[in-house]
């Protein structure tokens, strides 16, 4: 299945013959579909499972025209859902991924509500917070072009992965690997730069008044030492969208899905079920 989209697209699991439900997983800043890797074996078992690689990231085209905010990003996502004919939608997004499929999910409330099935949103991108000291560094253009070509992006990653993880031990340098390799290329780091400096919505406010109309099953999903992310963007979250519930994962930062993956996993499978 190709599209003329600016994303990377991978399918895998279940046929998407009606009456199958489709899971499409959106990862957050700097991420790739490798932050999935954890929950998708278990995943293609019970449903037609769709990784995308935002546009500018990993291995998705990183075309210079300065368009790589959230809701540029939201709107290639909809139009992808759309043009694939993707029925039972559930949508997973960490951090910014979780801002974007809000995106999208208010995107198809407005024009095919009938294909959203639900939302999980794992320590989600939402409300106005302070700036991510990464994020707010990789505004600086010229600076933070510099130390990645200097010092590299394998260093830079493992700086920050600790930076954001409840304990670093668990970092290896595989992980490092995996999210630092599709930062080589010039284009991929300029594209990171460019995200950052469109990471909040212009009409942030106005999409945030609309959370109440998502009246969908909802997951929220946190790491309760979470300092990327705070708690209290998910617990405002949960208490705003209509059928919401939340859960707080101890000992954990701002990564669930793989600093405990079989602990939010075992979350994730009991919110499916439910909801099958």
């Amino acid at each position: 299945m190709t599209f003329d989209l600016p994303l990377h697209v991978e399918t895998l699991g279940l046929d998407p013959e009606p009456g199958i439900d489709t899971i499409l997983l959106v990862h957050g800043y700097g991420g790739s579909s490798f932050s999935w890797r954890y929950w998708v074996p278990r995943l293609t078992a019970r449903a037609h499972v769709v990784l995308v690689d935002m546009k500018g990231f990993g291995s998705a085209p990183k075309p210079d025209d300065g368009q790589y905010g959230p809701k540029h990003q939201s709107e290639l996502i909809c139009r992808l859902i759309l043009q694939a004919d993707f029925q039972r939608v559930t949508l997973i997004g960490h951090s910014l991924g979780g801002g974007v499929v809000l995106g999208v999910a208010l995107s198809l409330l407005d024009c095919e509500p009938e294909r959203l099935k639900q939302l999980v949103l794992v320590a989600s991108a939402a409300y106005k917070q302070r700036t991510p000291p990464f994020v707010s560094f990789a505004r600086h253009r010229r600076l933070a072009t510099a130390v990645l070509r200097m010092l590299g992006a394998h260093f830079v990653i493992r700086h920050v992965l600790k930076s954001i993880v409840f304990d670093q031990s668990t970092v290896t340098d595989s992980q490092v690997t995996g999210y630092a390799e599709p930062f080589d290329s010039p284009e991929a780091r300029r594209a990171l730069i460019d995200t950052a400096l469109a990471i909040v919505p212009p009409d942030l406010g106005k999409m945030t008044a609309r959370f109440k109309e998502l009246d969908v099953p909802t997951l929220v999903l946190w790491g309760r030492h979470d300092r990327v992310v705070p708690l209290w963007v998910g617990e405002r979250l949960a208490n705003e969208l209509p059928d919401a519930r939340i859960e707080i994962l101890e000992s954990c930062g701002h990564m669930p899905a793989e600093e405990l993956p079989e602990e939010s996993w075992e979350v994730l499978q009991r919110f499916l079920d439910d909801r099958s």
